[in-house]
Order: structure tokens, then C-alpha cells, then sequence
């Protein structure tokens, strides 16, 4: 199977090595230090387990790889623009594409039906970029836990055993595609659960980020220290309520006991990514993570109160360090 990963950062560099592993031919879409290192290195990618090392092809251009099998996306959302801009040589008639992001995701309203289902997300996808680049058709969606981070380039750390990323067409229903690009992840050690609701696992894993994301953004510290006082575990219990509520109005009901999501978090000496941009002077995500889940819950008049102020803090943060561009920055 041939399978381009467009974007080898943490996460993508990650993937990349996982389905080297697994037998595919991998290539990666990359630039920079980056892509300076895995053309002459390749890429290593520490475990708990071990290490992970492989060779794949590498460009800046997408012409030098060709049609793929597969194609994941794993850029921050401020640079899906450029990726639609690019990423035509790589597909052919039935190429899925798996997009791998924070926040909400551009596809967020196909399958609603109704009014709903013309709906956007300009925050992800500004005038309709990825969507006419791509389609719903190809589309993929996905959701990773994996927590990790590029020590320096082609050199990325994984912090635990536990990555995993789950899969799921859009409009939820079952497709041998998904079946084979799950098979293709778990052959190289990576957990690739199917989700019955991609949606639903969305809503999961954006609990997550509205405790942790806007309070280590202020706090400049990871989970575990960030969790360890009274007042901002509070804070982020009641963030995680907020988060049930909205997952609620757009029928996506999330069954997480936030205690045990709190607990967990509080033994995590890791820093969100989001966090991580802000200390290494990248752009920061906060279009997708802050500004359009708040921009649903005031159409869906769901009320968000502590998570609104969090991230308005935080998005101050971001604006004062000049890392906040607009969606349609690249």
C-alpha cells in the first residue's frame, strides 16, 4: 500500500514510522529542518518500547511522490490552505484521504441532514478550500491520542504506549476502506479503533483539550503540575461539564466521568501541543480550539462560561505573542 503522510511533524512523523513498520511504502510531504533531516537521516521516533526508525521518501513538492493508496493529513490547521493548494498529484480516483487534526474538524456537519448539513467551519476549511480540494467522498475522519513532540528534526518523542487513532467515515458508516488503513496502523503497532460515531469521539477528545489547553497556556506548565491545585482542577471540571452539555445539543452524547478523566490528567507531565506552539514560536490553533466550538454552542445556545473566559485569557496569550493567526494563514 503506498501512503503519503503530508505533514511529518510529531504526530505525522509518528504515523509515518508506525506504517513504515507495518510493510507500507511510505512516503511524507515535509519542509525545513525537516525535511533536511529525513532526507539525509530518515526519521526516529522513540517509545516506551523502543525505537522506531525508518527511511521514506521525502519532498516539499507532492509532484515527486505521486498517485498514493492512501493519504493522511497531519498539518496544523493553519496550514490546511496550502495543503489543498497541494495536494492534487497525490490522489487518484479512489484515494481516501484520513485528515489528523485539533479541533473542530472541517467535515463537522456532514451527515446532520436538515439545515445543519449545509453548514461550515470556516475556522477549518475558509471558503471551502479543503472541501473542494478533497470532497466528502475521499474524506476520512480521525482522531489521535499521542502524545509527542520533535526533540529535533527527525528526532520525535512518544511519551506513552498508549497512542492511538481512532477512525471513521464522516457520515458514520462502515466502509472496508477504513478497515484497511486500520489494519495497515495496527501492523505497525498502533492502536486504529474503528468509532461507531467519528463525531462522538471528537467531542471525547476535545474534553480533553478544553481542561488542559487554555489553563497550561496560562499556567506556561504541564497537566500534572497545572491539576495539582484546588482552584484550576475546578476550573477544568467544570470546562469538561461545558463540553458534555455542547456534545449533547449536536447529538453527540460523550459518557466520560470527568473525575476519572481530572485524575488521569493530573498524572500527565506533558505539555498540549497548543502550549508547545506557543513556546516554540509556532502559530498557535486557536481558530478550531477556542473560537468555533464557542462559535457552536452560541448557535446551539449552549452556555460555556469558564471555558469562554480560559480560552479568552489564553487567546490573549496567543494575540500577544503574535501567534494567533486567522485560519486562512499558511
Amino acid at each position: 500500500m503506498k501512503i503519503c503522510v503530508f505533514g511529518a511533524g510529531a504526530i505525522g512523523g509518528h504515523l509515518a514510522a508506525r506504517l513504515a513498520k507495518g510493510g507500507a511504502d511510505v512516503s511524507v510531504v515535509a519542509r525545513g529542518a525537516q525535511l533536511a533531516a529525513i532526507q539525509a537521516r530518515g526519521l526516529q521516533v522513540g517509545t516506551p518500547s523502543g525505537v522506531l526508525e525508518c527511511r521514506p521518501r521525502a519532498s516539499a513538492d507532492p509532484r515527486a511522490l505521486g498517485v498514493q493508496d492512501v493519504v493522511f493529513v497531519s498539518v496544523k490547521v493553519p496550514a490546511m490552505p496550502s495543503v489543498a493548494a497541494a495536494i492534487a498529484p497525490l490522489l487518484g480516483p479512489q484515494t481516501p484521504v484520513v485528515f489528523v487534526s485539533n479541533g473542530v474538524p472541517w467535515w463537522f456537519f456532514c451527515g446532520f441532514g436538515g439545515a445543519r448539513e449545509a453548514a461550515r467551519v470556516p475556522e477549518t476549511d475558509p471558503g471551502d478550500v479543503i472541501r473542494n480540494a478533497v470532497g466528502l467522498g475521499r474524506t476520512i475522519g480521525s482522531v489521535v491520542y499521542a502524545a509527542s513532540e520533535v526533540l529535533e528534526p527527525g528526532v520525535i518523542e512518544v511519551e506513552s504506549d498508549d497512542a492511538r487513532l481512532v477512525l471513521g467515515e464522516v457520515n458514520d458508516v462502515a466502509s472496508d476502506r477504513v478497515k484497511r488503513i486500520a489494519a495497515a496502523l495496527e501492523a505497525g503497532g498502533l492502536s486504529a479503533p474503528i468509532a461507531p460515531s467519528i463525531r462522538q469521539e471528537f467531542f471525547a477528545k476535545f474534553l480533553g483539550n478544553a481542561m488542559g489547553g487554555p489553563l497550561c497556556i496560562l499556567a506556561r506548565s504541564d497537566m500534572a503540575t497545572v491539576l495539582a491545585e484546588a482552584a484550576p482542577r475546578e476550573a477544568a471540571r467544570q470546562a469538561a461539564l461545558e463540553v458534555m452539555a455542547l456534545s449533547e445539543a449536536y447529538g453527540a452524547r460523550i459518557r466520560i466521568d470527568p473525575e476519572q478523566r481530572l485524575a488521569r490528567a493530573a498524572t500527565l507531565h506533558h505539555k498540549p501541543s497548543i502550549l508547545q506552539d506557543l513556546e516554540a514560536g509556532r502559530p498557535m490553533e486557536t481558530a478550531v480550539l477556542f473560537d468555533a466550538p464557542l462559535r457552536l454552542a452560541r448557535e446551539a445556545g449552549v452556555a460555556m462560561p469558564v471555558f469562554s473566559l480560559l480560552a479568552s485569557l489564553a487567546r490573549q496569550q496567543a494575540n500577544g505573542a503574535g501567534l494567533a493567526p486567522t485560519a486562512t494563514a499558511s
